[in-house]
């Protein structure tokens, strides 16, 4: 609608037109700025989504899931198995109301590892959906709609692939739910959250790797870029707490540890806050969180330079310290020491240690007053009571700690700390998403087959066979697998004349469903019906190099001709008629027989050029022509 009057108002000439454009441009903004406040503070709501523990934690963002309309399968599915598989549409209601139920469960999934599975699984089924019946060349009619969980526009579309898109969303966004849930007071929870994090990242990042061109500003690749970032620093933090959790001993090797995995969690949030105010996500993005990533960024700076500033005013070195390790890592702290002091000599001067302590808590005190200032700064963070809470008591803390030690002289010792190095001990990485663990039957497995019954290929309409076995002889063999081809017809047998072909599939015997049964199976059914004769039904596909089962260097099943295939085409069709060989035919299907196992199994057995071509220009294809014109997903 916002689209439509923008272009109104650039193509309009009338003044009065113009006027009333720009007024009602001026309430679809609003009332969509209105919306996007309220989906921000739903999302950032500490009640919604956070663990419901009292906890002393900084919150956690999670994503809103993103909503849609109903979706009616019944009618376009029903039309299309009448139409392209020749079947009773009416056979198949349960199957299609299986699939709108299952949609509509997975609406509201419930925010553990079952609601994950129930989303995923309906992932599963949109892949057979698609390939059953949703050919690439022919839109079906039917409308999905979802809404952007950020700002809260509608986008339709007549493609599935935005619902898998969105679907796929929604599992990453699940998992930042399960994630922010954890109870972060125990070591288990906290192992569960950052395994949650890492799974959304990698949800997301799955989804902006495959589906490119999403018309969602929610799913476009520069945001999902910047929410898998942040989810990554979310794992991050977590890690840290996971180390706090059973208590920080005011220890020397300790303290190095603790700080060196504040400077990495202060460290990956300045990154996402960078990434957060670039063009175009700025926009979209809620203030709160790009507020809370700020805050976040100088809160865990503020303990690096904290914990740094502890570990060298509490410690002194003493005599039968281990002095190499400490100097090891105190070197390591750094990149670079204070102009005039070194590792070793800072660590045997007293006076030396608490300059250089004391600038560590200045710094650590001015990213607190920043924290704090930039929290004030957001109506959203500014009512998290506990946000408030925990950036006041570790301000407090320094400025205790500074108090103690803080001398009449110390404006003219100021000294500046250097920044504290970022380590860590586990870093988080992103988990790709699973589907294999996850099981999903084909709810349309009764049309046969995906291989061969499936939206892209088609076949003639099932044509009735009835023929009879002269002296227990069928005339013809069997092979391949699921769906079983006839093989090897003899051209003078009964179910030739019959109507019977070199290649047909066949999908039933006597009213008996075959498309599923083996060699063997359809076989005994065969020789199962005695002297009366059988009634077999048989498909042809009509596009017969799409049925090939052999393995070639040029072409396989699913893939595009090469080019060279293209060339030696044309070459055979370049030659006069009386240099061909005349011979029997052979059918594509007989390749790898025992009656050519002389022919390679891997190249085109193609007749090999007996004279000279005749001087007929022919103007090849491009191969590029040849190639697929799905230019992008939408």
């Amino acid at each position: 609608m916002r689209t439509g009057a923008e272009n109104l108002l650039k193509a309009a000439t009338n003044q009065k037109v113009r006027e009333q454009v720009r007024l009602e441009l001026s309430f679809v903004n609003s009332d969509l700025q209105i919306l996007k406040e309220e989906l921000e503070g739903l999302n950032i709501s500490v009640g919604v989504y956070q663990n419901t523990e009292e906890a002393f934690t900084i919150p956690l963002i999670p994503l809103g899931l993103k909503e849609t309309k109903d979706v009616d399968f019944s009618v376009v599915l029903k039309d299309f198995i009448l139409e392209h598989y020749s079947e009773d549409s009416y056979l198949y209601e349960d199957e299609i109301a299986d699939l709108m139920d299952l949609r509509q469960a997975c609406r509201t999934p419930s925010r553990d590892e079952a609601g994950v599975e129930l989303l995923m699984s309906y992932f599963i089924q949109l892949g057979f959906v698609e390939s059953r019946f949703f050919p690439p060349t022919r839109q079906m009619g039917i409308m999905f709609t979802w809404y952007d969980s950020l700002t809260g526009v509608p986008v339709s579309q007549q493609n599935l692939l935005l619902e898998k898109a969105s679907i796929l969303f929604n599992i990453g966004a699940l998992y930042t739910q399960i994630g922010t849930r954890c109870n972060r007071q125990t070591q288990a929870g906290l192992e569960s959250a950052v395994g949650a994090f890492q799974r959304a990242a990698g949800v997301l990042n799955h989804l902006k790797e495959t589906f490119t061109h999403t018309p969602s500003y929610d799913m476009s690749p520069a945001m999902l870029s910047v929410l898998v970032k942040m989810m990554l620093a979310q794992a991050q933090e977590n890690v840290f707490e996971k180390i706090c959790l059973p208590g920080i001993r005011n220890e020397f090797f300790m303290l190095v540890k603790v700080a060196q995995e504040a400077a990495k969690v202060g460290e990956v949030y300045r990154q996402l806050h960078a990434a957060m105010s670039q063009a175009p996500v700025k926009e979209n993005v809620p203030y709160s969180w790009a507020s809370l990533a700020c805050v976040k960024a100088h809160h865990y700076g503020a303990l690096a330079h904290y914990f740094a500033a502890v570990l060298l005013i509490d410690h002194q070195l003493k005599p039968g310290a281990d002095e190499d390790h400490q100097e090891k890592c105190l070197s390591q702290l750094y990149d670079r020491m204070p102009e005039g002091l070194t590792p070793l000599a800072t660590l045997r001067n007293g006076h030396q240690r608490r300059l250089l302590g004391k600038a560590h808590l200045r710094r650590a005190i001015g990213h607190h007053e920043e924290s704090v200032r930039e929290a004030s700064l957001c109506k959203k963070l500014r009512h998290i009571d506990v946000l408030q809470e925990v950036l006041s008591a570790a301000h407090q803390r320094s400025r205790l700690k500074y108090a103690q030690h803080q001398e009449d002289d110390d404006l003219l010792n100021l000294m500046d700390a250097p920044d504290v190095l970022s380590k860590t001990e586990q870093e988080v990485e992103i988990i790709l998403p699973q589907f294999s663990k996850v099981t999903a039957t084909d709810f349309f497995q009764k049309l046969g087959p995906l291989s061969v019954f499936s939206a892209n290929k088609r076949w003639t309409p099932p044509r009735s066979i009835h023929f009879s076995a002269e002296e227990g002889d069928l005339g013809f063999t069997l092979r391949g697998n699921s769906p079983v081809q006839v093989h090897f017809l003899d051209p003078n047998c009964s179910a030739a004349l019959a109507g019977a072909k070199e290649g047909d599939y066949i999908v039933s015997i006597q009213d008996v469903d075959c498309k599923w049964l083996t060699v063997s199976e359809v076989m005994k059914l065969l020789k199962g019906k005695g002297t009366d004769g059988v009634e077999m039904k048989v498909v042809s596909l009509l596009d017969f190099t799409s049925s090939m089962h052999s393995k070639c260097a040029t072409y396989s099943v699913g893939m595009q001709k090469t080019y060279s295939m293209i060339c030696l085409a044309i070459d055979d069709d370049d030659k006069p008629d009386k240099s061909k060989k005349i011979s029997k035919k052979l059918s594509f299907l007989s390749w790898g027989t025992n009656k050519n196992r002389q022919k390679s199994a891997s190249t085109l057995c193609l007749p090999s050029v007996g004279v000279a071509r005749p001087q007929v220009k022919k103007k090849l294809p491009s191969p590029f022509s040849l190639l697929n014109s799905d230019s992008s997903l939408y």
